[in-house]
């Protein structure tokens, strides 16, 4: 019984090293490879219930498993839509089959990097074919709330590289000097002009027309002027002029201390346009695309509409909005924004990606192509924003390298191939001492 044991337990021995040298194969094979987590061989003893007197090898037995939480070095790259994560999480990806069905229904895996390249359709995918998810961002760039626990928020990215974007202008500041000499006494009443362009909802260029019409009084100064708004956009009378949008009184400070600033400011008896508020500075118009704001300074500021002098003079204008402009690059930032850029000088978020935790990581299952997939041993899963809570950031223009160290594993090589040669060793003693036990008969 101990001989046979000693022979079955060397057999164990054999096979157990031949499942070690299979993983230090695996890992040294994947050296190389982008994102490899290294694979483990751990034994563990048997013992049989032995006599007094008496010792019966039990042998050994293995279990493999994969150290997903060792995290390899990053490099840089030159493509900005290769992602590595740096420190706690995972890159949320899908297969391009479930993609290429489109059925609504996308398979959740996982991953710490990946170089992920616009396809045909403008989907982010990696050479072994998984797809980048993400959450989209609504019109205004911002991220809409979306479930944490679940997968029903993320779509795969798609970067349209034929994309236009163009902003719409939803508010003029006006910084302008009127002259004090034309509300007084005498004065030809002269009215000054004002073209502002601006940008409709679909990019197109249009124009905001202002025109201030003095009052001049019969004696003395009235200080007060009448700002007429038109746009170029909205319907026109029997003239061809477009109609008024916007029709309010100006009246400017004369005293020593107000130097000539906003007094007062209302609507005129025909009632167009929205009122104006004296803390903002703001008052609000009705153009063709929506409502937009005018900014003509608070009451009492030196910013914004004046009355100083003798000379009319547009000292500022600023608007936000822009033209229509093609895409030009994409990138991802340490918070997982997607950011087009385009050629006219705005940035706009298209998605943001989650990074994805779960409280045992080595408990994922082991997928192709450095991916994994979340199993009942590695628990629920939650998805956080990038550098949010227990999760790393994102990097692009980076790697992660392969989490083998080629020296460790030749080194458990050279032990392994020892230890199988004992365990082989032990079973030839065996056979000899079995056939001495033969030979007693002889």
């Amino acid at each position: 019984m101990t001989i046979s044991s000693s022979l079955n337990a060397s057999v164990a021995g054999l096979a157990a090293n031949a499942s070690r040298l299979a993983t230090i194969s695996d890992n040294i094979s994947n050296s190389s490879t982008y994102g490899y987590k290294r694979a483990v061989t751990d034994f563990q003893s048997m013992v049989i219930e032995s006599g007094r007197g008496t010792y019966s090898a039990g042998g050994v037995r293995t279990t493999t498993a994969r150290l997903i939480d060792e995290r390899g070095a990053l490099v840089s790259t030159s493509n900005p839509t290769d992602l590595a994560v740096r420190g706690r999480g995972m890159l949320p990806v899908t297969s391009e089959t479930s993609v290429a069905v489109n059925n609504g229904e996308n398979p959740l895996f996982l991953t710490t990097t990946g170089s992920f390249r616009p396809d045909a359709q403008g989907y982010l995918r990696s050479p072994g074919g998984l797809v980048l998810l993400g959450v989209p961002a609504s019109a205004d760039g911002t991220i809409p709330n979306y479930p944490r626990d679940s997968i029903d928020g993320l779509v795969p990215v798609q970067i349209n590289a034929n994309q236009f974007a163009g902003e719409a202008t939803t508010r003029v500041d006006l910084s302008v000097n009127l002259p004090a000499t034309s509300t007084r006494e005498g004065s030809p009443g002269d009215s000054e002009s004002l073209s502002v362009e601006y940008f409709d909802n679909l990019g197109a260029s249009s124009n905001l027309s202002f025109t201030f019409s003095p009052t001049v009084p019969a004696n003395g100064a009235s200080n007060q002027w009448t700002m007429e708004i038109r746009d170029s956009e909205s319907d026109v009378d029997t003239n061809g002029i477009p109609d008024v949008v916007g029709e309010y009184t100006l009246t400017f400070d004369a005293t020593r201390g107000g130097g000539g600033t906003l007094a007062a400011v209302a609507n005129t008896a025909a009632g167009i346009g929205g009122p104006y508020d004296p803390t903002t500075g703001i008052l609000t118009i009705a153009v063709d695309g929506g409502p937009m704001e005018i900014n003509i300074g608070e009451i009492g500021s030196s910013i914004g509409l004046t009355q100083l002098s003798d000379a009319f003079a547009p000292v500022s204008i600023s608007k936000n909005g822009t033209p229509v402009g093609s895409l030009t690059s994409v990138e991802v930032d340490q918070n997982g924004f997607v950011r087009a850029s385009f050629d006219i000088g705005i940035n706009r978020v298209l998605y943001q990606i989650p990074l994805v935790d779960v409280p045992n990581v080595n408990g994922l299952e082991t997928l192709d192509q450095q991916s994994y997939r979340v199993t009942p041993d590695s628990g629920t899963f939650f998805l956080w924003d990038a550098g949010d809570g227990p999760t790393g950031d994102i990097v692009s223009f980076a790697r992660e390298e392969s989490a083998t160290d080629v020296a460790g594993e030749l080194t458990e090589l050279i032990q392994t191939q020892r230890a199988y040669s004992s365990n082989a060793k032990v079973i030839q003693t065996v056979d000899e001492m079995l056939q001495e036990t033969t030979n007693i008969k002889r």
